[in-house]
């Protein structure tokens, strides 16, 4: 076999080559049904267990409580953007959303088609760098839910709600989009009503996006909204209402089983802390050479932006080349904001990383 490429996209993601062996094993004939899981109808006996095992690996990797459903449904994180006003707006006509990065605010400007979707603050000042303090929060107290982002996968910034945050939200309900984050530390799904994230960073390849949902939230949808969008019909369709991305959803299912035999989501959790640290450490150290502008108390685990010499372009389309040249690839920062930037998600093994902190060492010491 070829050498593979250590692939840093930020998504589609790179996979554990076990999962993919495994699934090049059972691509013609899985486990000797006579076709391949791309072929067989989503009603046969064998994707039905396909598919209930995927879900019950999630619920036991994440704790899922018994009054939260689990779907499966098609059209990414952004579909969802749409999706929650529809189903939770439920009588009312405001929302709060705190803006920490491009997705935050694109969730935002969906909900505004269907409602008001009312800023409770921004990070927009810093360029997206930091996040308001908790006392300078404007959560308007009619709002049909509180929604935030995770973790933006384009300026590298992660937020995980304290307790002053929980408390200054009160009992509105709580949406989170875990798409870059999701399945990489532990999550206390009761504190939200909503959990939904894209499958193609953490848990298997493009053509998933998981929603977790109270059960007490289904059944109070816009009237405009389309059947596809209805949590409610998703549920009590099994996210089997039409025909589900059967294949996307047994790679996950291969994931989800990947990560329970290895440690669970609390595993990887300390490993994506030790392969962020291992870059940010030489960041850090680098007097200035590397330098990534993000909160450090903010800074992603799963997403690093960096600059060379404040953004020399020059000399990072070298790194780039140079990098492609060891196997290091898809190191480019969003078009949106430039620069560098390594997405190390699950499927990349400390080793990977430690080739491209290897490599930014020499790097600099060649171009200092």
């Amino acid at each position: 076999m070829a050498q593979r490429l250590i692939n840093f996209s930020a998504g589609p993601s790179a996979l554990p080559l076990e999962i993919l062996q495994e699934a090049q094993a059972d691509l013609i004939n899985y486990k000797g049904c006579g076709m391949s899981v791309m072929e067989m109808s989503h009603r046969s006996k064998e994707y039905e267990s396909i598919h209930k095992k995927a879900e019950v690996d999630l619920r036991d990797l994440l704790h899922i409580p018994d009054n939260y459903k689990v779907l499966f449904m098609q059209g990414g994180a952004s579909l969802q953007f749409a999706c929650i006003p529809l189903n939770l707006l439920r009588g009312k006509s405001t929302a709060n959303y705190l803006t920490t990065g491009t997705w935050s605010v694109k969730a935002l400007e969906e909900c505004n088609k269907y409602a008001r979707g009312h800023e409770v603050a921004t990070g927009k000042s810093s360029k997206f760098t930091n996040v308001p303090g908790v006392s300078n929060w404007n959560i308007d107290p009619e709002g049909a839910y509180f929604h935030y982002c995770n973790n933006e996968t384009i300026q590298g910034l992660e937020l995980n709600l304290t307790e002053e945050m929980y408390a200054a939200i009160g009992s509105q309900t709580i949406v989170a989009d875990m798409s870059s984050n999701f399945l990489s530390q532990p999550v206390d799904v009761s504190k939200h009503g909503v959990i939904y994230a894209g499958a193609q960073k953490n848990a298997g390849p493009a053509g998933v996006t998981v929603v977790i949902v109270r059960e007490d939230l289904l059944g109070q949808v816009l009237p405009v909204c389309p059947t596809m969008c209805d949590w409610k019909v998703m549920a009590d369709n099994q996210s089997m209402y039409n025909t589900p991305p059967c294949f996307a959803i047994y790679m996950c299912g291969l994931y989800f089983d990947y990560m329970k035999r290895n440690g669970g989501v609390e595993r990887f959790h300390e490993i994506s802390s030790q392969k962020s640290r291992l870059i940010y450490d030489l960041i850090d150290n680098s007097g200035g050479f590397y330098s990534n502008p993000v909160e450090p108390t903010l800074r992603s685990r799963m997403n690093i932006p960096f600059l060379i010499k404040n953004n020399d372009e020059a000399l990072q389309n070298k790194f780039l080349a140079e990098a492609k040249g060891l196997g290091l690839v898809n190191l480019a920062g969003h078009r949106a904001v430039g620069g560098l930037r390594a997405s190390i998600y699950n499927g990349l093994s400390i080793e990977d990383v430690q080739k491209l902190v290897d490599f930014m060492r020499e790097f600099q010491t060649s171009n200092a």
